[in-house]
């Protein structure tokens, strides 16, 4: 999934890195400058909810796009817990670019 999306958003004209899990997602995230994580809530060795509220400050210049195959309530807690947008798996590539480009022209408080 991850190389699709990848390949995908590249296609779309994004730059794009991956990570094999939250861990590395959130080293990499401290350490680089990122518009956008799309992050899954079931990763390996750091989920993405601990990923997100791990970056911490670093988080108010990032954007989020949560994925998982969420049931509706889990849906609407990280929605109104982290004011993110979520992907519901299964999703299509259709979904993934307006999903996207929503989130890419998003006003955020620090902009």
């Amino acid at each position: 999934m991850r190389g699709l999306l990848r390949d995908f958003l590249r296609d779309c004209g994004h730059e794009v890195d991956t990570a094999d899990d939250g861990e590395q997602g959130l080293s990499k995230a401290l350490t680089g400058i990122y518009d956008l994580c799309i992050c899954d809530l079931h990763l390996p060795k750091k989920n993405g909810h601990e990923v997100y509220k791990d970056l911490g400050p670093a988080r108010e210049s990032m954007r989020f796009i949560f994925t998982d195959s969420l049931p509706d309530g889990l849906y609407e807690e990280v929605r109104e817990t982290t004011g993110q947008l979520c992907l519901r798996k299964p999703f299509d590539l259709n979904q993934v670019r307006k999903t996207v480009e929503q989130a890419l022209t998003q006003v955020k408080i620090n902009d």
